[in-house]
C-alpha cells in the first residue's frame, strides 16, 4: 500500500489501483454521511479531485493519486458512505482506477514514510 500527504492510500494488483483514504483522513473527517464517487470511464490525471467525501464536520475532496482511467467504483458508498469510517483502507475504497503511468507510484510514501509524515502534522 503506498500514500499520499494528502492522506489517499493506493494498493495496486496488475495494472489497476485501488484507491481510498486512509484512516487519518476518516478519523479527521468524523461521522462521513455522504460519498461522491466518481463515473467509470473517467479519465484521472494524477493530482484531480476524483470524488468527494462529506462528514458532519465538513466536505473534503479526494485527489487521484495516480493518472488513469475509472474501471470500477465503490457503489455500496452512496448508499453505506460510514464504510468510509468503519473500513478507510478495506471496504471504504472509493475506486478501481487503471494506471496510465505506473512510474507514478514511485513518487508516493510507503506506510513507514506515511506514518513518519503523519508525525510531523
Amino acid at each position: 500500500m503506498k500514500f499520499t500527504k494528502d492522506h489517499e492510500w493506493v494498493e495496486v494488483t496488475g495494472d489497476v489501483a485501488l484507491v481510498g483514504i486512509t484512516a487519518y483522513a476518516a478519523n479527521a473527517l468524523g461521522d462521513v454521511v455522504f460519498v461522491e464517487v466518481p463515473e467509470v470511464g473517467k479519465a484521472l490525471k494524477k493530482g484531480d479531485s476524483f470524488a468527494v467525501v462529506e462528514s458532519v464536520k465538513a466536505a473534503s475532496d479526494v485527489y487521484a493519486p495516480v493518472s488513469g482511467e475509472v474501471v470500477e467504483a465503490n457503489t455500496e458508498l452512496p448508499n453505506s458512505p460510514d464504510l468510509v469510517n468503519a473500513a478507510p483502507e478495506g471496504a471504504g475504497w472509493i475506486a478501481k482506477v487503471k494506471l496510465s503511468d505506473a512510474s507514478e507510484l514511485d513518487a508516493l510514501m510507503d506506510r513507514p514514510a506515511y506514518e513518519a509524515f503523519l508525525d510531523t502534522l
